[in-house]
């Protein structure tokens, strides 16, 4: 886990009086208020919140510790020592006749700003729970300290919105209070200037949608805070309320709460939480290079342009150096179907010849036809099943409403596991390395599914994905294989590859801003939930629903997918004259091609543009050897497409010296300059500039 900081002291309970106890660990400290049912969280002196309470509803009201009799600390603290590290956990338990028990229960770890809490409502005659509020409390403050790098003006505590999922072009917001919003799975409050941020969110996805409300009517204050077991509307693409948990013991998610004074940082230690509690999916291969159909041709795919661009990508711009693992994926879209068997057939055979991996595309829990075809008989069920059958349905038995045109398909239902076993053991026996999984939210919406012990929409998510991740596993398969989400709730994560970080992402400059929107937000998932951050196909030229792109915005687009983390899959009719010009000019430059390689995501300079995205990414990395040096990469935007800009960089502010030279080579033209102190670059409208930056001497 990330460190802020240093620290020696071990992690200890103690008492001060008998409604006062304290779990520390010399960085922060939890304290329980045993006569008020609430607690509180300090840490460097910096973070204060307090009156911080767990509610659930129930029975028609909603009720929160403090509204009970007894508070109790449960038994002796546990030690710890797993994933997190060393720690200690402690319970308490909240009691008062007539209401369920509610149990918190508290993990500190030696050296860390964080803690993490579980929520558990008991009853002994059972009990069923729609929502669960994990932390309620508005008093959080953060002191801000001064600082000479303020994103603009005076330093406002800012909140951040993540996004439920990556449909309908959906962006991450940031902006100071007052502000009311609602963020999903997980939250921050920052300063931008001096970085100092609370990060908090759900690390366990296996049951439960998490919602983080943020109210706030004046500046720098919070009127309403809770994090919330239980989120279904809008943002969710729910229509139906978040299903009803049942049991004797309700678990609420795994959450965690910290301090940082880089929020950054915060949010890098939230997202090797999540690694911890559940690693990501494992990829042993190298970073997949090649090509996607959708951009270049929609609906319009055809045998000669899938074949034509594995011919061209093999002789023209792979002996460049555009490659990874001396081998390129040639990927099929929507509308591969309309290949007949024998041009299928022969479009793989040609592809392998190429050296090339075929790649598919599918909708696992997504149905696009009308109420004419619900008696279509399903795929893989031998006639048991049709497609009205394995529809998610409401409590009334009413189908579920559509999203984007398509019906959700339930993930429980024994029609549609039979139906991944009937489409997975097809792409496997026709040789397919990788599939592209889209419109993946209809497989999480709520509703009543077929198997009864499952209630909720993650829960019935969770279980159709690792049930066709194990039919993909390189176990099942014989060979790597290797599993993307397009569309798709950001959690749960750990039976796919690499997620699409937005929407759909085209080949214009407004394209590139919008998703470097969600790498100034999201760039800290690379890596902790998925190996990769998917950029989406990378249009050098012309998608096939735009006009052609300028030349500096074209090579932006290219550049914003090689800093993303990042899978590049190239979305061009290389048929077209410009396209393949600029494949052969571009992607024979082997110093980027090579940070494309690395697979690592790119961090933002600054942060809390609303719902704009950053304009400078930093990268460091390590010298691979004792005699070399370290090396930052720096990527810097100019989103206007009509006008120049300059664009001045703190050196000391992205992570570098201030009293080193450092030798500065510009990686797209080929040029090299030295700086100290700043880096000052001149962009032309839509342009975009990679540069490396080594240390000379010491000034």
């Amino acid at each position: 886990m990330t460190i802020n900081g240093t620290i020696t002291e071990k992690v200890r309970f103690w008492v001060e009086s008998d409604t006062l106890k304290f779990l520390d660990n010399g960085l922060g400290r939890l304290s329980f208020d045993l006569a008020g049912g609430t607690f509180a969280w300090t840490c460097r002196e910096a973070l204060v919140w307090h009156e911080i309470r767990s509610a659930f509803r129930w029975q028609g009201r909603e009720y929160h510790t403090g509204l009970y009799e007894r508070h109790e600390v449960i038994g002796e603290p546990k030690e710890l020592s797993d994933a997190f590290g060393c720690g200690l956990q402690v319970g308490i338990r909240h009691e008062k006749p007539g209401l369920p028990i509610v149990e918190q229960y508290f993990s500190l770890y030696e050296q860390q700003p964080f803690f993490l809490i579980r929520v558990v409502v008991a009853a002994e005659g059972g009990l069923k729970l729609n929502r669960i509020v994990v932390l309620q409390s508005a008093k959080l403050s953060i002191e801000n300290a001064p600082s000479r790098h303020e994103a603009s003006g005076e330093d406002q505590l800012h909140a951040l919105r993540i996004p439920y999922d990556n449909d309908k072009w959906v962006r991450y917001i940031a902006q100071p209070l007052p502000w009311e919003t609602e963020s999903y799975e997980a939250a921050a409050l920052f300063y931008p200037g001096s970085r100092r941020g609370f990060v908090t969110g759900s690390v366990s996805h296996d049951v439960w949608k998490t919602g983080i409300r943020i109210r706030s009517e004046r500046a720098g204050r919070l009127d309403e805070f809770e994090l919330y077991a239980g989120a279904a509307g809008v943002m969710t693409r729910d229509t139906q309320p978040h299903g009803y948990v049942h049991g004797p013991r309700v678990e609420s998610p795994l959450v965690f709460a910290g301090y940082y004074d880089d929020y950054r940082e915060g949010l890098e230690a939230y997202g090797q939480a999540n690694a911890a509690v559940e690693p990501p999916l494992k990829w042993e291969g190298g970073v997949p290079f090649g090509w996607n159909s959708w951009s270049a041709a929609m609906s319009t795919l055809d045998y000669e342009l899938y074949t034509s661009t594995s011919d061209f990508l093999r002789g023209e711009v792979q002996p460049l150096g555009f490659e990874s693992g001396e081998t390129l994926y040639i990927n099929f879209d929507a509308f591969w179907d309309r290949l007949t068997a024998e041009e299928m057939a022969d479009a793989l055979r040609r592809v392998r010849e190429n050296g090339h991996k075929p790649g598919t595309y599918w909708t696992p829990f997504a149905f696009w036809g009308s109420p004419e075809q619900f008696s279509r008989e399903v795929e893989g069920t031998g006639g048991k099943y049709t497609y009205g059958e394995i529809l998610l349905r409401d409590a009334e038995g009413e189908i579920v409403a559509d999203i984007a045109g398509g019906l959700a398909i339930d993930p429980t239902h024994p029609g549609a596991l039979q139906r991944i076993d009937w489409f997975t053991e097809k792409i496997i026996r026709e040789g397919f390395e990788y599939v592209k999984l889209d419109f993946m939210a209809h497989g999480a919406l709520e509703g009543k599914h077929y198997d009864p012990a499952i209630a909720t929409g993650i829960a019935a998510y969770r279980h159709g994905l690792s049930y066709l991740a194990s039919k993909l596993s390189p176990e099942a398969v014989g060979r790597p294989f290797f599993i993307n989400l397009s569309i798709a709730p950001l959690f749960p994560y750990a039976f796919a590859h690499s997620r699409r970080i937005s929407c759909d992402v085209f080949g214009q400059i407004g394209d590139t801003e919008y998703l470097l929107n969600s790498l100034t937000y999201g760039w800290w998932m690379n890596g902790c939930l998925y190996r990769f951050n998917d950029p989406d196909h990378t249009v050098l030229y012309k998608s096939f629903n735009q006009d052609e792109t300028g030349w500096h915005e074209g090579r932006s687009r290219l550049t914003a997918s090689v800093i993303a983390g990042t899978l590049l899959l190239l979305g061009d009719d290389f048929r077209k004259e410009g396209a393949a010009e600029r494949a052969k000019a571009w992607l024979g430059n082997r110093a980027v091609m090579d940070i494309a390689r690395l697979g690592q995501t790119f961090r933002p300079l600054e942060g809390g543009f609303g719902d704009r995205a950053a304009d400078v990414f930093v990268l460091e990395v390590p010298a691979s050897n004792p005699e070399g040096g370290d090396a930052w990469y720096m990527a810097v935007f100019n989103f206007d497409g009509t006008k120049g800009a300059r664009k001045t960089v703190s050196l000391s502010r992205a992570g570098l010296n201030p009293k080193v030279l450092y030798r500065v080579d510009d990686l797209w033209e080929g040029t090299e300059q030295e700086t100290a102190g700043e880096l000052v670059v001149d962009l032309k409208p839509a342009e975009a500039k990679l540069f490396k930056l080594t240390q000379r001497t010491v000034i």
